[in-house]
């Protein structure tokens, strides 16, 4: 077979140990060719295309980013796009292609699956937040950063007497926020599936400065005020829809500074949680998932996305892995709130 591989979205430590792994597998013990398509959906939609063979991922497990580029490209927004896409993979002799990415990837991936193209997703993104699998690669590395990047900023809020406002990742879903502020002892924890109160929060805040200790206050991008509207969000969408969030860090800093007297600063993290090499977790958990996906596009079961259940790695239907998005349950932000204050 010859197979095409493509990585859309944002970047994520662990791509290039996905492309390893499918490449490594597909041409030792199956004998299949791979090209790889640029940018996302951009390649197959214009034919950009580069090599992909066992010399071109010799080296790369511990990379971050991805050798293939990326983009957030939606073939349905494109008039003709989808046949383009369809015209351009036969062009180029492909059987199958592999596109690893995340809600909205994979959502074009299901859509083209629909119109006859066999497509196997693999699930990446640091916010964790894709239904049908326990964990996606890249959110471990996101975690430990936004970790370091606390215990860091924890010393030098203690030395000048601040709270610090640390904002992270998370458009919808809170995971990079819940895990990071546990980790990292934060007093704190915002996140987008639960509105805040901001008075309840200067009062936390208060507490701790009255205990002698600087707060850290961990708060996801998408998070909001519970009397503050849509405010901290811009009017420009992206291909996929999604507004363009930030500024929630900021904000939340001035107001607390105002509303309990003592100064405050903001940290926004940002790009950050994206860049560097994978932890090791992630290079594990990336390259089970190449293995098994380059699994599925040899059995010729397509429409389906790998995943990780437990411990083992499973197929589910891409339908149910981009049906909703995976948040944070109550429950697990109330084992959180134990350590607020």
């Amino acid at each position: 077979m010859r197979i095409g591989v493509l990585t859309g979205g944002g970047d994520c430590p662990g791509l290039n140990a996905v492309i390893r792994a499918v490449v490594r597998k597909g041409v030792e013990t199956y004998g299949h060719e791979f090209v790889g398509y640029r940018d996302g959906w951009k390649g197959p939609l214009e034919g950009l295309t580069r090599p992909l063979g066992l010399e071109d991922v010799e080296d790369i497990l511990a990379r971050g980013g991805t050798i293939l580029g990326s983009s957030r490209t939606n073939p349905y927004t494109v008039d003709g796009g989808v046949d383009r896409i369809r015209e351009n993979v036969r062009a180029a002799g492909i059987d199958a292609l592999v596109a690893i990415g995340g809600e909205d990837t994979l959502g074009v991936a299901k859509r083209l699956t629909d119109d006859g193209l066999g497509v196997v997703g693999v699930p990446k993104t640091i916010d964790n937040d894709l239904s049908g699998t326990d964990y996606t690669f890249g959110f471990d590395t996101a975690v430990s950063i936004a970790t370091e990047a606390i215990d860091r900023l924890r010393t030098t809020a203690e030395s000048h007497h601040r709270a610090l406002v640390v904002e992270v990742m998370g458009r919808h879903a809170g995971w990079i926020a819940l895990h990071s502020g546990l980790a990292g002892g934060a007093n704190v924890i915002l996140v987008p599936e639960r509105r805040f109160d901001i008075d309840q929060v200067a009062a936390w805040v208060k507490h701790r400065f009255d205990q002698e200790y600087a707060p850290i206050i961990v708060v996801a991008e998408g998070a909001q005020p519970s009397d503050g509207g849509e405010a901290l969000q811009s009017d420009e969408l992206d291909a996929f829809g999604h507004v363009r969030l930030g500024g929630i860090g900021i904000w939340l800093a001035a107001e607390l500074e105002q509303r309990t007297g003592h100064e405050s600063r903001c940290v926004v993290l940002g790009h950050i949680q994206r860049g560097g090499t994978p932890t090791a977790y992630d290079r594990v958990l990336a390259t089970r998932f190449g293995l098994h996906a380059i699994d599925a596009v040899h059995e010729g079961e397509f429409g389906v996305m790998v995943a990780l259940r437990g411990t083992d790695i499973v197929r589910v239907p891409l339908a149910e892995a981009t049906a909703e998005l995976k948040t944070v349950p109550p429950e697990r932000y109330a084992e959180a709130e134990v350590f607020f204050g």
